[in-house]
């Protein structure tokens, strides 16, 4: 699995293990829903920055959202 497609899946888990929405989830992070949505499939390739935001938003340490099986 490439690692955008890796960030994806593993923030759409953490998101829905905190019982989040897209729209929650976009709201706390200070992004669009579709770019929520685009990353959970992949098509984003993130900056740095919005890593952070993301990782932020679901109270997990950015390097989580990076490793596999997590």
């Amino acid at each position: 699995m490439d690692l955008v497609q890796l960030l994806g899946t593993n923030v759409r888990r953490q998101r829905k293990l905190k019982g989040m929405s897209q729209e929650e989830l976009s709201l706390e992070a200070g992004m669009k829903r579709s770019y929520v949505s685009d990353l959970e499939r992949g098509t984003r390739n993130p900056s740095v920055r919005a890593l952070g935001r993301l990782a932020d938003a679901l109270g997990v340490e950015p390097a989580l959202l990076l490793r596999p099986g997590e």
